[in-house]
């Protein structure tokens, strides 16, 4: 992983396991139970550490494993609140759930804005990349209070502007695919591809932006230089498929996918260990 977005996933040893307390969840295909937001989860144990960790998905909590909070929970444990836990200081112990959803989108913008300053085909907003990151990281700086009254719709529209730029700058310099190398669905912002049979596509450079790949076939897909930002890839599978190069690819994103041995993944992320060591299957 690259040091300069480590800081950006997360870190339960250095968190109050805010995640199990503060997130709301109910009884479906990717949790057990119901629990409220506020309410620690029945597996959250004295030390803050889920007491089921090895085994959540056989325990009917997957959507633990797809989670991750950019290093919002350790930013806040540590820094905001000074180390002090919702269990030490109660009376706080509101203020420190209703800030960290604010605290994780601000988090997910620096890593997605970090990856943008580091591609080199951003050069000509390169400036204005790193002035929007460090005003984002001005704002986590903030105290609770101040966090929670932040306008962050004005800032996530300010930030999304350079980050499309950045989309275009890179995916113009794709060639064009192969004809017919692509599904016949219309590609683009929050297309519908559910359940697409994309397998061996070639979408190198393809605008997947907020688009629902739930349950799409992408195996051995070629996504390089595809921008990925805000996909719902639910149960896609990505099998062989070339993630090398995709833009704003999420660990989140993976865990919830499927995948193999053979999937090119970016170096800032890892390999779920849910995913099949097997390769492909060839057609």
């Amino acid at each position: 992983m690259s040091p300069d977005r480590k800081h950006l996933r997360g870190d339960c040893d250095n968190c109050f396991g805010l995640c199990c307390v503060a997130l709301p969840f109910a009884a479906s295909a990717d949790f057990a139970i119901d629990k409220q937001s506020g309410q620690p989860c029945s597996n959250l144990r004295d030390d803050y550490r889920c007491g089921i960790h090895s085994k959540l998905r056989q325990q009917g909590f997957r959507g633990c494993t797809v989670y991750d909070c950019f290093g919002a929970g350790q930013k806040l444990s540590q820094h905001t609140f000074g180390g002090r836990s919702w269990r030490q200081e109660p009376q706080a112990a509101k203020l420190m759930f209703e800030v960290f959803p604010v605290m994780w989108h601000l988090q997910e913008l620096l890593w997605y804005l970090t990856e943008a300053i580091e591609h080199p085909a951003a050069l000509p907003i390169r400036t204005e990349l790193q002035a929007a990151s460090d005003e984002t990281e001005r704002l986590t700086g903030f105290d609770a209070e101040s966090l929670l009254k932040l306008d962050f719709a004005a800032h996530r529209a300010e930030v999304n502007t350079l980050l499309l730029k950045t989309s275009e700058l890179i995916r113009a310099k794709v060639p064009e695919p192969k004809s017919g190398s692509r599904t016949k669905k219309p590609l683009g912002r929050g297309a519908d591809l559910m359940g697409a049979k994309l397998q061996k596509a070639d979408l190198r450079g393809a605008n997947l932006r907020g688009s629902y790949l739930i349950a799409a076939d992408l195996r051995g897909a070629d996504l390089r230089h595809a921008d990925l930002i805000g996909a719902d890839m639910r149960d896609t599978d990505l099998s062989g498929a070339d993630l090398s190069e995709s833009l704003f690819l999420t660990q989140v994103q993976l865990q919830a996918a499927k995948g193999n041995a053979d999937t090119k993944l970016p170096p800032a992320l890892s390999r779920p260990e849910h995913w099949s060591s097997k390769k492909p299957a060839t057609s």
